[in-house]
């Protein structure tokens, strides 16, 4: 049963490691999203720049897109491509720092730049922080110790993510959102989704600290994320989920990979898992009663048999077509 269930979540595109993550997967109470990358397709684009007086919106974008030119970040690559859609110069920095969950610090053309959130650029004026509206997530800009300007990224929501959510609550999953974004944004995504629970401004320290306090409840946690920054939750959880448009990291750190990054296929596999726990546990029933002589060898055996068989065989039906997707 768990070899073909493994079979059939493959077939609907995710990669499970090894049978005792379908079985925990199986037993999960609650899931925990990451946001950007995960219920956000993961492809922002440069919404708005907001220079400070003396500054040009062309010299921040090279600035910000220079400093950001080594970045793996999908905030950071899209500075970097819409500077250089504006046929801007995007020169390599000459040093590169990456804070996690913070932001980067570099040194460009001899310059000190500091970018990021508010933790990391402190001094950001009140106007700066009052254009924030809606699903946007901005990076402030700090250059020779002096605020430099805001660059504000927005992410649409994934297209799957709304009716994955109503279909693992409808499971009776606990759904909760964690984001190293700012309280506005994060709530801004999680009412469009229908998650009532969401932990914002968070370091990856701080990620892998909501996997362990839903664990002290007594319940089985999965967590899905895509980034650098999800790594320890992905590995602190009792099953981690990466998305297969992730980075390396995360798909090393987890026990479960969604290859296409359809939020649909976590719904199937979550499904398929929980099916294949109530057929080992039918067939565990059988050996039960076997054992204690209320079912004759024969009739065991064609339980057990029989169960197995039907789930293959059900599971079989995928092999010739193609996937259906909802």
């Amino acid at each position: 049963a768990v070899l073909a269930a493994i079979a059939r979540v493959a077939r609907s595109g995710a990669f499970v490691k090894d049978g005792a993550h379908l079985e925990a997967l199986s037993q999960a109470g609650a899931i925990v999203f990451d946001k950007t990358g995960t219920l956000t397709a993961g492809a922002p684009a440069v919404s708005k720049v907001l220079p400070a007086p003396g500054t040009s919106p062309e010299d921040l974008l090279a600035v910000l897109a220079a400093a950001e030119s080594y970045s793996e970040h999908p905030l950071g690559e899209a500075v970097v491509e819409h500077a250089r859609s504006l046929g801007l110069p995007v020169a390599a920095p000459e040093a590169f720092e990456y804070e996690p969950g913070l932001g980067i610090r570099a040194r460009v053309g001899g310059r000190a730049v500091v970018a990021g959130g508010s933790a990391l650029v402190p001094d950001v004026p009140e106007a700066a922080e009052e254009s924030r509206e809606g699903v946007v997530t901005p990076i402030h800009v700090d250059v020779d110790g002096a605020y430099a300007g805001t660059v504000l990224l927005a992410d649409a929501v994934r297209g799957s993510a709304r009716q994955a959510v109503a279909a693992l609550r409808a499971m009776g999953l606990e759904v909760s959102m964690v984001t190293g974004d700012r309280e506005p944004t994060a709530r801004a995504v999680a009412r469009q989704l229908g998650i009532d629970r969401v932990h914002a401004g968070l370091l990856p320290d701080e990620k892998m600290t909501v996997v362990d306090a839903l664990r002290s409840q007594g319940r089985r946690v999965a967590m899905i994320g895509d980034g650098v920054n999800d790594a320890p939750a992905l590995a602190r959880a009792d099953v981690g989920i990466a998305m297969g448009s992730g980075t390396d990291v995360a798909r090393d750190s987890a026990d479960v990979v969604l290859i296409s990054s359809n939020l649909d296929d976590l719904v199937a596999t979550v499904a398929v898992a929980r099916r294949a726990r109530r057929i080992v546990a039918f067939n565990l029933l059988g050996m039960m009663l076997a054992g204690i002589g209320l079912l004759t060898p024969i009739l065991a055996a064609l339980v057990h048999v029989g169960s197995e068989t039907a789930f293959i065989l059900n599971s079989a039906r995928l092999i010739p077509g193609r996937v259906r997707r909802a």
